[in-house]
């Protein structure tokens, strides 16, 4: 029997980085896409609860079918495991992103967010993203190295409640140095608002700024990614604090 594998991701149906990451996929086993229909990036793990959600029909062939959902990632996800799917899928698989997805962009991000939902219901899953967001990004040495991670994890190589956020540097696959499995930086986000009046008394706020990576940890993501390594760091979604739990036991009782 072939593996079934879920593909979605946050930049929409026709990014060219999930049609890459079709590609690859199909060469592994049946594909089933659930991806948004619209850009959704900076979604999290958000899910809509407040208006129904719709999806399309894109594709349907032999090992290979493709929907659009006008929701979330997460939505997605959701929508394929309790409804599209007639069964558990092997892998799920998030990207490849348009932009890195280091640090502690994880917290932000909806491919992220997918792969961690997948991670939740009990399956191998994987985010992918790349340091490059222009719509024509090469993706040749994201692909070579998301080949060689996903056998990894389809071999065996996985713990249930854990999901892999995979970043690869922007530029030829020459310069790739290889893999380093690392921890999550702790870079920040310098937020800045434009604003803009609306003609009608009030003021609108865009949210932009920049990022500041952290690589003076030299075992975290960010520091990795700078010397052109692919980085890949194990998330888990339990956010239980172990020390603090121990470090307030006194408060029991």
């Amino acid at each position: 029997m072939n593996l079934l594998i879920l593909i979605t991701n946050d930049d929409g149906v026709t990014a060219l980085g999930i049609r890459r990451l079709i590609e690859l996929m199909r060469t592994k086993g049946d594909v089933v896409v659930v991806a948004p229909s619209s850009h959704q990036s900076a979604m999290s793990h958000a899910i809509t609860t407040l208006r129904p959600i719709f999806y399309n029909t894109i594709e349907k062939s032999e090992g290979y079918t493709e929907y659009s959902c006008d929701g979330t990632p997460v939505d997605c996800v959701k929508l394929a495991l309790a409804e599209l799917l007639d069964k558990k899928p092997d892998l799920v698989v998030s990207g490849i992103n348009h932009g890195s997805n280091s640090s502690t962009n994880i917290i932000y991000s909806g491919t992220m967010g997918a792969a961690i939902e997948g991670a939740i219901s009990g399956i191998p899953s994987i985010g992918f993203s790349l340091q490059d967001n222009s719509e024509d990004a090469d993706f040749s040495g994201a692909l070579h190295y998301a080949n060689i991670i996903t056998d990894k994890v389809l071999a065996g190589v996985w713990d249930n409640g854990v999901c892999l956020n995979v970043n690869v540097p922007k530029g030829k696959i020459g310069a790739l140095k290889g893999i380093k499995v690392c921890s999550q930086s702790f870079g920040k986000w310098h937020e800045v608002f434009e604003k803009k009046e609306n003609g009608e008394g009030k003021t609108a706020y865009t949210l932009g700024g920049w990022f500041e990576p952290d690589e003076t940890d030299l075992n975290g993501d960010d520091f990795a990614l700078s010397q052109n390594y692919i980085s890949i760091v194990p998330v888990k979604f339990d956010f239980t604090d172990e020390k603090m739990v121990n470090k307030l036991s006194d408060w029991n009782g």
